[in-house]
This record gives structure tokens, sequence and C-alpha cells, in this order.
């Protein structure tokens, strides 16, 4: 999955994916950037 990474300011892909739900109840993805190893975060499914 692709998402925006802060640290690189551009999209990249995702790895080591996990699906979490936030505090409000929205299904949201977390994961590591292929490049730098920052954690990335993707909102929705």
């Amino acid at each position: 999955m692709e998402a925006y990474c802060v640290k690189c300011k551009a999209k990249r892909d995702m790895k080591d994916e996990k699906k979490v739900t936030m505090k409000n109840g929205k299904p949201a993805t977390q994961g590591i950037c292929t490049v730098c190893g920052t954690k990335m975060f993707r909102i929705g499914k």
C-alpha cells in the first residue's frame, strides 16, 4: 500500500502493514517506510 512519508516528503510504499482502528472507530493502516524506516499512517481501508 502507498502512503505519504512525512520524512521523505513523498508517497512511498509501506512495509509491515497492519490494520488498526482509531479512537473514533474509523479504520486505518500503519506501517514503515521502505526508504527511511519512519512510521507511516494512512486513514481509510
